[in-house]
């Protein structure tokens, strides 16, 4: 699979990611069952077997399983380590965390970071991230907190790099004005039906009253800056590659169509469409790719050996907004 350097950084990461949410089976407290492991084991194979290099977790994943599960492969292939690069990330904790009366909260304090990082590393079994995110932006961060905890983890070889996920532009320059270390991504929700950090900038000005106006300018400061931003949920959970089979909204049905279509004329699964369009983008989007279906995970890399034409990516770009453009 093709490459790409990552910009204030030595990662050179492949352009589609795998994203390990959903190795550890189940959100409750049971612990791992064999079963479990083996889909998982199986997951991971198929994506190395792919090519991609990169994999991205976080210490809330299934409650900390899919780190767990995912160090199984170090027994498997114990040399792998040095050959792949691992994200992870933090800032979520669930209600009840760590005492039954405490509520779902966000948290980017100095203690927590840390703590979520030691954690991480003990379940992935690892001496070292690649990345570490900050998962959900926090809206009582205290940024020299974070500059605090970033240096730290840099300095004790814990942490090479660093970045941060679903946050804004005006977000990511309060953070970047404290922390000494790069920011060098943003993972964003992004797909053809999720396209309102695209929108943002088309309709600028218009009056579109069932459209969310928010112009952060998102994309176009990530790009100005040099950070790669990443996308998850790029199938959009299946609903327009044939996984989800019920429950489609009408825009949904259409433009499953539309990348049926195209999949047929290029001779390769829709998933590929899927992740190809956000590929197509000149800001070099990463997608992170979540299923764990083997056969889907290669019907996704097909995208490294396409490029959709402007038009074919805006036919998709219309579909998904399920109306016409300015």
């Amino acid at each position: 699979m093709n490459t790409q350097a990552i910009a204030n950084s030595d990662l050179n990461v492949t352009r589609i990611a795998y994203g390990c949410m959903p190795l550890g089976g189940s959100w409750d407290a049971a612990p791992l069952q064999p079963q479990t492991r083996q889909k998982a084991m199986a997951a991971v194979h198929a994506a190395l077997d792919a090519g991609i290099n990169f994999y991205d977790h976080a210490d809330i994943y299934c409650r900390g399983k899919s780190e767990e599960v995912f160090a199984d492969i170090w027994t498997e292939m114990p040399n792998l380590r040095e050959k792949i690069l691992v994200q992870s990330k933090c800032g979520i904790r669930f209600e009840g965390d760590p005492d039954p009366g405490f509520t779902q909260r966000f948290d980017f304090s100095y203690e927590h970071i840390m703590n979520s990082v030691e954690g991480s590393l003990k379940r992935l079994k690892t001496d070292y991230l690649d990345v570490l995110l900050l998962h959900r932006p926090d809206p009582l961060v205290e940024p020299e907190e974070v500059a605090r905890a970033f240096d730290a983890l840099h300095t004790a070889g814990k942490v090479r790099h660093f970045g941060v996920s679903n946050h804004t532009a005006a977000q990511i320059e309060l953070l970047r004005k404290f922390v000494t270390r790069p920011l060098v991504f943003n993972q964003v929700e992004l797909s053809i039906v999720h396209a309102h950090l695209f929108d943002e900038g088309v309709i600028f000005n218009q009056d579109m009253p069932n459209r969310p106006v928010r112009n952060h300018g998102t994309i176009e400061y990530c790009r100005q800056h040099d950070i790669t931003l990443q996308a998850w949920a790029p199938l959009a959970k299946g609903r327009l590659s044939g996984a989800a089979k019920t429950g489609l909204s009408d825009v949904e049905t259409k433009t499953a169509f539309v990348v049926a279509d195209l999949a047929q004329q290029k001779n390769v699964g829709a998933e590929a469409i899927l992740i190809a369009w956000i590929l197509r983008h000149p800001a070099r989007i990463q997608p992170v790719i979540g299923t764990t279906n083997p056969e889907r995970i290669q019907a996704c890399c097909q995208a490294d050996g396409i490029t959709l034409t402007r038009e074919e990516w805006y036919r998709l770009y219309i579909a998904g907004r399920g109306e016409r453009l300015p």
